[in-house]
């Protein structure tokens, strides 16, 4: 009966261990666009993997990739009815919670990715600090590319534009204030209508990054390239900061560096891929031309006003439009 006794003594405290190690494990799940066999999803994973086992099983990230989830808006209102706790999102997609997330996202800001990274090395901790203050932990921003005027007729000059179907995706306000400061009429569409709308000819422009033409498969019915970097688009991942608070404090440590270097690595990954994504558009077929000087400062000087009203009516903060506009200004004063 002592043995007996002895062996229940033991056993139970284990038994209770096991069980409060098990209700303290926390499986993050994540919702993204990016397709499941993409790059994106197997370093997310690889990270993944690396957290749960640094973290003793404690934490665990679960992804439902390819858009199962719905568009960015679908799984923001998951997330805030809790049944997901994250996503990889497009930056802009989160500019209804935090306006300023935007701001490199204005349209014809940027003149090269050079001034990307100089203005990002100055803002891009500013500006997750701020997704935290809104309820989003940041793990880090990954770059998808500048993105380009992409047609099935050659643009070289802002009136050949007017005459054409212009896409532009659905809640957009950056892209639709663009469109119309161009005077052109833009046809909305969700991102995977966009190539059915290509097949059928209800649009005829669209713009994105070169790995994003090739990897939604646009290259097979755009032609040309108008070789002027219109905006700047990044990636995010982010999760709901009421879920993440339940990590420990050493935990938390774990996931933003283990995932802050997955989301570092997309980010340089990405802008190599975009490089060889335009070597293969170009041998391909698809011509990149340059828009005529005069073309390129009528944009300019157009979406001047465009920008200042995206940044009156975006709810920009005046704070980070002048912050970014001075380190501009510093950085093209040292790189005429």
């Amino acid at each position: 009966m002592k043995s007996i006794f002895l062996k229940w003594t033991l056993f139970v405290p284990l038994l209770f261990l096991a069980s409060t190690h098990s209700a303290s494990a926390l499986t993050i799940k994540i919702a993204t666009l990016s397709p499941g066999g993409s790059f994106w999803m197997q370093k997310m994973r690889e990270g993944s993997d690396e957290v749960e086992k640094k973290t003793e099983g404690r934490v665990k990230f679960k992804f439902y990739p390819g858009g199962v989830m719905g568009k960015d808006r679908d799984v923001l209102r998951k997330i805030r009815m809790h049944q997901l706790q994250g996503a990889a999102i497009t930056g802009s997609s989160l500019s209804h919670i935090y306006p300023d997330i935007q701001i490199y996202n204005l349209i014809l800001k940027f003149r090269n990715l050079d001034e990307v990274d100089f203005i990002r090395q100055k803002m891009d901790a500013g500006l997750m600090q701020g997704l935290e203050n809104k309820g989003f932990v940041s793990l880090g921003f990954a770059e998808i590319g500048m993105a380009y005027i992409m047609s099935v007729e050659p643009v070289q000059e802002l009136e050949h534009m007017r005459s054409r179907k212009a896409w532009v995706p659905e809640n957009n306000e950056l892209a639709l204030v663009a469109l119309k400061a161009f005077s052109i009429s833009p046809i909305p569409l969700p991102l995977r209508d966009v190539l059915m709308g290509l097949q059928t000819n209800m649009i005829d422009i669209v713009a994105g990054s070169p790995v994003a033409a090739l990897a939604l498969q646009w290259h097979t019915k755009v032609k040309y390239v108008t070789d002027l970097p219109l905006s700047y688009i990044f990636g995010v991942l982010v999760i709901d900061q009421k879920v993440f608070k339940k990590i420990s404090s050493q935990d938390q440590m774990i996931v933003k560096s283990v995932m802050g270097k997955v989301i570092k690595e997309l980010d340089n990954k990405n802008r190599q891929d975009n490089l060889l994504g335009k070597e293969a558009m170009i041998k391909q077929g698809i011509q990149f031309i340059k828009p005529t000087k005069a073309a390129a400062d009528e944009l300019r000087e157009k979406i001047v006003f465009a920008n200042e009203k995206l940044e009156k009516d975006g709810n920009l903060t005046m704070e980070t439009v002048d912050r970014m506009n001075k380190f501009l200004a510093d950085y093209r004063r040292l790189n005429p």
